[in-house]
């Protein structure tokens, strides 16, 4: 439900009741991923998606049901060889889907209504949710903050609250959301619970290096994937709001002075487009050797070899070379900066999700990739 935290944090502002439906679980071909989410308010009012359109008819009737007797429900849609009209993911494969009430009474709301107004604010949060369980802890809710701190609980066995609060700690510090089994009295002991954990956090940083025109559409594609978009490059002639007008940030200093004193982590994309030596060497030595998700550079296959020539005389080593996607994209045969901006902003999904680049017209590949791993310490299983 943190998919859709700005709009769900404005419903509770108004003092609105709703319910949400939230997927849980994904096997096979399902078209969303797990914390996608559809809520309903008393009017009838419609924000989000579960399913991209499949059974999004069904899941609404399942909210105005949880509006109307308060009850959470989880229920699995699939699809039937045997019934041709039933309900369910014609794209094959199934989701399961958590449908809970937030009503002004419900005593879970001012948890929910915590963690939606972190999300819709930038900030990070995450959001414990027991799915399957015992009927009196269904739906019940526990909302985890950076600093280890939480909110609500699940009024079960002490213990439960301490470990579910640490383990959905370690997916906000991964960035991740998926489920996660325990027992009822928060080990491996008593009667297992499965929990949705959902993490919001800020959006990751993309940042571009060289204010030049392929940078101009790099920045709108940036923000359309939801990155936070910072332009950096030396030359205030440049580098302006006036060229660059949907850039979050705009930087006139050296690049590597720059990168040398901002923040970035694991998520943080750099795209190098200046193809100048005197600004990509000292640059790319420091951006190589950062725990970085991405760093590639534009240039011809020409100016790629003088460049890594340049970077090894400056101490980059061989390992710290491979890390660098050069020349920047996927081979899509671009020329225009919007082309070639979304050569860069394939080559970067690819890379992210474990994807290949190559068609899915013909191919056996899986049409999306698992990637993702659990954080260390995990007790239980995660989807």
């Amino acid at each position: 439900m943190l998919d859709i935290a700005e709009e769900l944090n404005r419903w509770v502002e108004q003092g609105r009741d709703f319910a949400v439906a939230t997927v849980v679980a994904v096997a096979g071909s399902a078209p969303r991923e797990p914390g996608a989410a559809l809520a309903v308010d008393a009017d009838g009012t419609a924000v989000g998606s579960v399913s991209g359109g499949c059974v999004e008819g069904a899941v609404y009737a399942l909210c105005e049901q949880a509006l109307r007797d308060g009850e959470t429900v989880l229920e699995r849609f699939g699809y039937s060889d045997e019934d041709a009209f039933a309900v369910g993911l014609t794209c094959g494969g199934t989701i399961d889907v958590l449908v809970t009430p937030v009503r002004a009474a419900d005593p879970a709301r001012p948890v929910l209504a915590s963690a939606l107004t972190a999300a819709a604010r930038g900030g990070a949060a995450a959001l414990a949710r027991i799915v399957s369980g015992p009927a009196g802890l269904t739906g019940r809710a526990l909302t985890v903050r950076p600093d280890g701190s939480y909110e609500g609980g699940f009024g079960a066995h002490p213990e439960l609250d301490r470990t579910v609060a640490a383990e959905a700690g370690a997916f906000l510090d991964a960035g991740r959301t998926g489920t996660l089994e325990i027992g009822e009295q928060g080990s491996r002991c008593g009667a297992p619970l499965t929990l949705l954990v959902e993490s919001s956090v800020p959006p990751p940083r993309m940042i571009v290096f060289g204010a030049v025109d392929f940078a101009s559409a790099l920045v709108r594609v940036g923000k359309f994937l939801g990155h936070h978009v910072t332009v950096c490059d030396a030359r205030p002639v440049f580098a302006t709001r006036a060229r660059f007008p949907e850039a979050d940030e705009i930087v006139v200093e050296w690049p590597h002075e720059y990168l040398e004193r901002t923040t970035v982590d694991a998520r943080t994309v750099l795209c190098v487009l200046t193809h100048d030596a005197k600004f990509d060497v000292p640059l790319l030595r420091l951006a190589l050797r950062l725990p970085v998700a991405y760093v590639g550079a534009m240039g011809s296959r020409r100016t790629h070899l003088d460049r890594n020539a340049r970077l090894r005389e400056a101490g980059v080593t061989d390992l710290e070379l491979a890390r660098l996607r050069s020349p920047i994209g996927l081979d899509l045969g671009a020329r225009t900066p919007e082309e070639t901006a979304l050569s860069i902003a394939a080559e970067i999904v690819a890379d992210r999700r474990g994807g290949t680049g190559v068609s899915l017209t013909g191919a056996h590949t899986p049409i999306h990739h698992d990637t993702t791993t659990p954080p260390t310490g995990r007790i239980g299983s995660v989807a």
